[in-house]
């Protein structure tokens, strides 16, 4: 017996009724890949930015202490230049003087008189120009214009350089391996930025992390804006600024560093000296 209309019309109806649900179940299937990819993305995202903090952290440390102590310089990840660019400085010419000053404590502050120097720093690619506050960094001026008076610097390597995240050229250490000075330290950090922010043309002093007693004769050139950050000791004495020539150091960074020291932090490429250094 053939089956019934209502038979049939319930029968059509179970069916489109079926295929609806199939439709619905598709499209939530569809919308859980959706979620399911984007939130997949996000923890991508998430774990990438992890990884560069610590990353960041785990370089900072190196950053801080070396690039602050008096025989080492800060520190950071980046991509090195294999070798320098065509307009590259001219190799050094003179070596560190074997009898530099070696003092037994740290100059008086009152060397520093209170007031603006202006000097010149004679490198081996150029001459960097300079300005320094005594009236702010007294101790940190008073040695620096007293080495440089006693010929201390002459003929000393710029022996490190960072690429990235910090932006530095550190200078000072006649050894030219990071852990000379000049026979004494002295401290605490003066003039430091509050905000932990270097601009580009900054000159500061080196130290160890967490010592600001440690500070000698190593010093950095900031050659594009860097945010250092402070540690237990405070932050970097700002002794005073580049007044002319922060090309030369940006032309000794375009080139890269060796990665000595880790990628993005060694010895520059381009060889850099002081000459000479002059006062007034």
């Amino acid at each position: 017996m053939p089956p019934s209309k209502s038979e049939r019309e319930r029968d059509y109806e179970r069916r489109r009724h079926q295929a609806w649900q199939r439709r619905q179940a598709a499209k939530a299937a569809e919308r859980r890949r959706r979620r399911n990819t984007a939130i997949a993305a996000t923890l991508v995202v998430v774990v990438l930015a992890g990884i560069a903090v610590v990353a960041w952290f785990s370089f900072r440390p190196s950053a801080a202490d070396e690039a602050a102590a008096p025989g080492a310089s800060p520190s950071a990840a980046a991509t090195t230049s294999a070798s320098p660019p065509a307009n590259a400085c001219p190799a050094p010419t003179s070596t560190p003087d074997a009898s530099a000053t070696q003092l037994s404590s740290a100059p008086d502050p009152s060397v520093a008189q209170g007031r603006t120097w202006a000097g010149t720093l004679v490198t081996s690619c150029g001459d960097i120009g300079v300005e320094l506050d005594g009236a702010k960094a007294p101790r940190a001026v008073a040695s620096f214009v007293t080495l440089a008076r006693d010929n201390f610097f002459n003929g000393t390597p710029c022996h490190r350089l960072t690429t990235s995240g910090i932006y530095v050229l550190q200078c000072g250490d006649p050894t030219g391996t990071g852990t000379g000075g000049p026979g004494y330290t002295f401290g605490p950090v003066e003039a430091a930025p509050s905000d932990n922010v270097y601009p580009a043309g900054t000159i500061a002093m080196a130290r160890r992390g967490s010592d600001g007693d440690s500070q000698g004769s190593q010093f950095f050139l900031v050659y594009q804006d860097s945010t250092i950050p402070s540690d237990t000791a405070g932050g970097y004495t700002v002794l005073g600024r580049i007044t002319s020539g922060l090309d030369v150091v940006q032309r000794v960074a375009s080139a890269g560093d060796d990665g000595s020291n880790g990628p993005g932090d060694g010895k520059p490429t381009t060889p850099i000296s002081i000459e000479q250094v002059t006062v007034q």
